[in-house]
């Protein structure tokens, strides 16, 4: 059982970061910013959809479909592909998605094309607390703090992938099939290849990642550059 002490350095490393992001995109977001009722209501819908993520988990071992990434990365390279992409990736990317659709894309505030990236981002904050505060106390204080600070950020940039397109048609009127399908690919691709690349514990695949990452948020501040003075006053 975790003492005081160490539940208080889990929240402080769950918290933190996330705290850190939430300002973030609130200050990217400061010339026509989202009311923070709206933010909040996304947060805690990524709480959910990260407690709905263990609910496809679990439901995946029931089929008989859930593997340990570790054990596919030691002898099935294939194998830990495919359960990246349509496990891992699919079953998080859904998850954090379904909030967006179903509560998120009616808010009355919700008027620009950006407004996708800035409550994707907090659905996925809220998702990866979630996932933090579930998987961190099983980790050492060196996986906790990575985990703690990476998974935050990645979960963002991964949910900018469908949150852009999505937040264009929404904002357009435009039938959101299309838009949907290509960002929700885009998302479960990218996730899919950078949980295979971690997984392979080897250090260039994890270069790699690294590269992967860095690649999305390059593309995701070209964006936010690009539409972010259009919507200046």
């Amino acid at each position: 059982m975790p003492t005081q002490i160490d539940l208080l350095a889990l929240s402080i490393t769950v918290l933190a970061p996330t705290l850190f992001w939430a300002g973030y995109h609130y200050y990217r977001d400061r010339r026509q910013p989202e009311p923070w009722p709206h933010t909040l209501l996304a947060f805690v819908a990524g709480i959910a959809a990260g407690w709905f993520g263990q609910v496809l988990y679990h439901g995946l071992g029931v089929l008989g479909l859930w593997f340990d990434p570790y054990q596919l990365a030691a002898g099935h390279p294939l194998g830990l592909l495919l359960y990246s992409l349509l496990g891992i990736a699919l079953v998080e990317e859904l998850a954090k998605l379904l909030p967006f659709l179903l509560i998120i894309r009616w808010l009355p505030a919700f008027d620009e094309p950006v407004d996708g990236i800035i409550y994707a981002a907090f659905i996925a904050l809220g998702f990866a607390s979630y996932e933090n505060f579930y998987y961190l106390e099983f980790l050492s204080p060196q996986e906790q703090l990575a985990r703690g600070l990476s998974s935050p950020l990645i979960h963002c940039l991964f949910a900018s992938l469908w949150g852009y397109p999505l937040g264009r048609a929404i904002v357009a009127g435009q039938p959101l099939g299309i838009p949907l399908t290509k960002g929700l690919g885009a998302a479960v691709f990218v996730h899919g290849i950078y949980d295979f690349l971690v997984f392979g514990m080897a250090m260039w695949p994890r270069l790699l990642a690294a590269t992967v990452i860095l690649a999305v948020w390059l593309w995701r501040m070209h964006l936010m550059e690009r539409v972010l003075p259009a919507q200046q006053p």
